[in-house]
């Protein structure tokens, strides 16, 4: 027979099991997605996720083939944040399409090579070769920047960081200039004399960043950066994001893992 204290035992047992349940449903993840190009930024990204689990993010990893669609997707609301890009690039796209959305930290920088299947060297490669680049603004102008440094070209003044090739001025080895996707760049190699090909893809494509032919220094404003929408930048989790992404191990693991063709930038 079921005692009036059996009763209230059970009772007590259900309502302790209900105030139980309480802080498990409080202390659920919050689920963050994330944009990225493939490559390096995907590869480090994985390593700050496990620190994320740790603090209540759940952090969902979604690559692109390009960089127009994570801006876009971000400013829909159809991410949280994105990792793929530098403060120019996305100046250059708040300018042209009125996103909302900012940079909240600092992530790596990948210096800009000019590769070629055919030539060792710069040296080697022939006069009115063609050279391809990216074809969106920001790094097209970067690739034609580099080769302004390296004394391949001369464009004209006051181009800033986005300069076309209707820029160019001087060109003494009457070099033709094709612009293409920058996603496309490594398989272009095979077609032209050089290209111009962002670190991620090269190491995406399986190209050893030393083999570079001209190369970026590591300066300048192209460190890459975590966006998110201006509306969310003061929320918690920007900064735990942020925070689990500038962590001794994360720096560690982009030392060991790209030999430095992938520098920490904060």
């Amino acid at each position: 027979m079921t005692t009036l204290l059996d009763r209230r035992a059970a009772l007590l047992a259900g309502f302790a099991l209900t105030l139980a349940a309480v802080p498990a449903l409080a202390q659920q993840s919050q689920v963050v997605r994330i944009g990225v190009s493939p490559g390096p930024h995907a590869e480090i990204l994985e390593k700050v996720k496990p620190v994320l689990a740790q603090k209540g993010i759940d952090l969902k990893i979604i690559e692109f083939s390009d960089y127009v669609v994570p801006n876009q997707a971000l400013d829909a609301g159809e991410l949280e944040a994105n990792s793929f890009q530098n403060q120019p690039y996305l100046d250059n796209q708040v300018k042209d399409r009125g996103f909302k959305i900012e940079s909240v930290g600092l992530t790596v920088n990948f210096p800009l090579g000019i590769y070629s299947a055919k030539y060792k060297d710069w040296s080697q490669v022939p006069d009115g070769s063609t050279v391809a680049i990216q074809n969106d603004p920001t790094n097209g102008g970067r690739s034609l920047l580099l080769l302004q440094d390296k004394g391949v070209i001369k464009l004209k003044d006051g181009v800033g960081f986005k300069p076309s090739p209707a820029d160019i001025v001087g060109n003494p080895k009457k070099l033709k200039i094709i612009e293409i996707e920058a996603a496309q760049t490594p398989r272009s190699l095979a077609d032209v004399a050089a290209a111009a090909i962002n670190t991620n893809y090269a190491v995406d494509a399986k190209i050893d960043p030393a083999s570079a032919i001209l190369r970026e220094d590591a300066k300048g404003p192209y460190v890459n950066l975590i966006a998110v929408r201006t509306a969310d930048k003061d929320k918690p989790w920007v900064k735990t994001l942020v925070e689990s992404y500038h962590t001794p191990e994360i720096k560690a693991f982009v030392a060991e893992r790209f030999k430095g063709a992938v520098l920490a930038g904060w």
